[in-house]
């Protein structure tokens, strides 16, 4: 997977806030016929003919008269896009030559040479090779700096994630010629490698909290996500399964289908799911669970938080407005408008809303958006500065906004999916100090460097041994003060021992996420994550919600 590392594991980046903003989360699959020529609406014709024919005049005078040399096409795609802005904040219109990259997250797999890569200091840096992948073949390492792309330097030149993927990826079969700085190598390395097929994965990790207790992170829903899902549940329930935690948090969505398939899953009987209501009754749906499910008994706790949208809220309202799981965290995102691909006749696609997502009870998933665009943009960072991170927003229980769940619980609407718990975002042991280690890389780059002069021990100790025994030592957090030192990170004592535990965590966390991947990384990162250890106190309430008694 060529994708750049997210640098501060205990907070949503705001890349994960506003993705839904970006990319066509709610997609529909249907076939639209007559999309790519002018056709006038039946509801006002004269108005729309009138209108595009200025438009075309406009345009036409522009390119023919207009003292300076105009580049037609773009000025085209500004007009399209400040048109837009006027509708809605999720449609949107996206250019031929970004399309491949809007539509990357969502597939389930990608052609490149497979590697985790950060930008550090203005170089690439391997985080690891992905298992199976040809750079794992060529003896690539965590650790291993690329400097040159078939003979073209990237060292130095502000290279970009998206200059990355442009250089890394291409079609399978084909060859990319790489130059590597290693530390432990005299000269660089001189490789060739075979791109292929990788594949994504959308299921973080599944692991066993403890010996009834499992655990599932989807960080979105793609291509692949409930064959993912799936597997990972299996697993769990081989192992001796009980009660479940799902984890949505900063899961911006994706494809609706696999994620009405996974709440389906936990829903028994016909009960409905989600719907839709557009403009009339032409894109209005109702959708029920239909198959026998996997987990459709037993304790069920869903992680929710400000990052977590469209998808994720379907299925976290379709499983607490039926009574069927108990909703952790915070108050979700608020994405809840349908989009519809159009592909247009240049290579360009127009993502347009067509209805509104509504869960069982009736509630509207989406948050306003009346005040604007650079309101609704914003809208996160109010929540912060408003105190809703750290207590729930008292405007949103109130009477006008109450729903009922099928057993007569009251829920409420108001934007995105309130939680039943509310856990406020733990901040006791963040510093500038911390954050400073993150954005100068130090922390991620010590660790690496931990990994290589340690590997061959590491790599021979289980992990569950590692978990239980392995301890950052003041010596390690020594050697990360003078790292940080020398990246121009001022020390600062107050702040250093106010995150001091909280950074041993995290450091061991990336240790084991070398040696180990994802299944090492956050079950160590998860002992201080304050949200899923207060959901691990609440599986007795779960219960009573599972059994029917509450």
């Amino acid at each position: 997977m060529e994708q750049g590392e997210e640098r501060e594991p205990i907070r949503n980046s705001p890349f994960q806030i506003k993705l839904p903003l970006y990319i066509g989360i709610a997609l529909v699959v249907g076939v639209l016929l007559g999309a790519t020529t002018f056709s006038p609406s039946s509801n006002n014709p004269q108005g729309t003919a009138k209108s595009y024919l200025k438009f075309r005049d406009i345009l036409s005078y522009i390119d023919r008269d207009y003292v300076d040399t105009v580049d037609i096409e773009a000025l085209t795609d500004h007009a399209i896009t400040g048109m837009l802005q006027k509708l809605d904040p999720h449609t949107a219109y996206i250019p031929a030559d970004e399309l491949a990259m809007a539509r990357s997250y969502l597939e389930g797999d990608f052609e490149g040479i497979g590697v985790e890569f950060n930008i550090f200091k203005d170089t690439i840096y391997v985080v690891s090779p992905l298992s199976g992948g040809p750079s794992e073949a060529a003896g690539i390492q965590a650790g291993d700096k690329i400097v040159e792309v078939n003979g073209e330097s990237v060292a130095g030149i502000g290279i970009t994630n998206e200059g990355v993927f442009k250089r890394l990826r291409g079609k399978q079969g084909s060859k990319v010629n790489l130059t590597i700085y290693r530390d432990a190598a005299k000269k660089p390395l001189k490789l060739t490698i075979e791109r292929s097929k990788i594949p994504t994965s959308s299921v973080d990790v599944s692991y066993m909290v403890d010996n009834k207790t499992g655990y599932i992170k989807v960080s979105r829903f793609s291509a692949n996500t409930y064959e993912e899902f799936k597997e990972a549940l299996t697993k769990l329930q081989s192992k001796g399964l009980q009660q479940l935690i799902l984890d949505l948090r900063g899961n911006p969505g994706g494809y609706m289908d696999h994620a009405i398939r996974m709440a389906d899953e936990f829903v028994s009987g016909k009960k409905m799911i989600v719907y839709t209501d557009g403009k009339g009754n032409k894109y209005d749906s109702k959708t029920f669970a239909e198959q026998r499910g996997s987990f459709e008994e037993g304790p069920l706790i869903v992680l929710l938080d400000e990052g977590s949208a469209s998808a994720s809220e379907i299925v976290a309202g379709a499983l607490q407005d039926n009574d069927r799981a108990l909703v952790v965290g915070r108050r979700s995102f608020g994405k809840g408008l349908v989009q519809m691909p159009i592909p247009l006749n240049d290579g360009s696609e127009l993502r347009l809303t067509i209805s509104r997502y509504y869960t069982p009870s009736g509630r509207s998933i989406q948050k306003p958006y009346g005040k604007g665009m650079d309101n609704y943009e914003m809208d996160i960072l109010n929540r912060f500065e408003n105190g809703e991170y750290f207590h729930p927003d008292s405007s949103l229980y109130v009477d006008s906004l109450k729903y009922k769940t099928l057993n007569g619980r009251p829920v409420y609407g108001g934007g995105g999916i309130m939680p039943d718990v509310f856990v406020p975002r733990d901040t006791m042991e963040l510093s500038h100090y911390l954050s400073q280690l993150y954005n100068k890389n130090v922390i991620r780059e010590y660790t690496l460097n931990y990994y290589r002069k340690h590997r061959s021990s590491l790599e021979k100790m289980p992990f569950e041994k590692f978990n239980k025994n392995f301890e950052v030592s003041e010596k390690m957090l020594q050697e990360i003060v003078q790292m940080a030192r020398e990246a121009g990170v001022d020390y600062n004592d107050a702040e250093f021992k106010r995150s001091k535990n909280l950074l041993r965590n995290n450091l061991k966390a990336f240790i084991a996420r070398s040696v180990y991947g994802n299944d090492g990384f956050f079950p160590v990162l998860h002992q201080t994550d304050e949200e899923l250890q207060q959901a691990l106190k609440h599986f007795n309430r779960a219960q009573r919600l599972a059994s029917g008694s509450m």
